[in-house]
This record gives C-alpha cells, structure tokens and sequence, in this order.
C-alpha cells in the first residue's frame, strides 16, 4: 500500500498532463486539415459567365486541392479570393506564369508553388476568368499595386 500511495499522485498528474495535450492537439492539429483551414475563406459565388463555369470546372480539377472551393484557400494554399490578388497587384499574367512556371513562396506560407503543366491554355484562360468573377463578387477589383 505504501508504494501505491507514493505513485497515486503521479499517476494522477500523468493522467491530467495526457489528457491536457490530446486536448491541445485537436486544437492545434485538426484531423482534417484540408477542411479545417485558418486561411479559408467565405465566398460568395455569382451568377457565372460560360467561360467562368468552364473555369470553375478547370478550376475544380486542377486547383481546387490546394486553393479550396471557390478559391477560398486551405492549409496547402492560400485563398485566390483575398485582395492580394486584385488584378493590379496580381495581372493575369501573374496567375499564367504561376501555372506555366511555377511560383517561389512569398505572400504566405504553403511553400513553392509547383507548376501544372496538365492545364491547357485554353483551361488557364477560363480559370483566370472563373477566378476574377469570384473576385469581383467579393468586393476584389483592380486597385494599384504600390510598393
């Protein structure tokens, strides 16, 4: 008896201590990581244009993964729907050399972007499209880049 009222505290504390960090790391460490985003975003989606919805459907297959639906962003992308991207701080030219070249990290922290060879020019041009309609349905438009 004299062991197990020595160890009963510590025991005790060990439990506590576990149970504290399993806690912690299902705050910090979700178990779906590709819903549960700090980066994503709510998108309100418009009425699109043709060439928008072939975007969107480009858009889903190639994007999606990384940059959410909608381009609202999760943990492996940053959102496309955020002001960083209205079209004066980033043209579309901006989001073709991405694809075609890939891209370094810079504006967040998800790492290099690599490049995706498999979209074809004709998909690019509509992604941009589908992209910059959902920008401008939130409240993104042209605005000066100045540094």
């Amino acid at each position: 008896m004299q062991i197990s009222n020595r160890l009963m505290p510590i025991l005790f504390i060990g439990v506590l201590l576990a149970g504290v960090g399993l806690a912690a790391s299902q705050w910090f460490f979700p178990k779906d990581k590709a819903t549960s985003s700090s980066s994503s975003i709510e998108v309100t989606v418009p009425n699109l244009s043709a060439v928008a919805l072939e975007g969107k459907i480009a858009f889903d297959a190639s994007c999606a993964r990384c940059h959410g639906k909608n381009g609202s962003g999760t943990n492996q992308g940053p959102p496309l729907i955020h002001d960083i991207y209205n079209p004066g701080h980033h043209s579309d030219a901006s989001f073709v050399r991405a694809v075609k070249q890939g891209v370094r990290q810079h504006h967040w922290p998800f790492g290099n972007m690599p490049a995706r060879p498999e979209v074809t020019d004709e998909e690019l041009k509509a992604i941009i499209r589908y992209v910059r309609e959902l920008q401008q349905a939130n409240g993104i438009t042209y605005r000066p880049h100045r540094m």
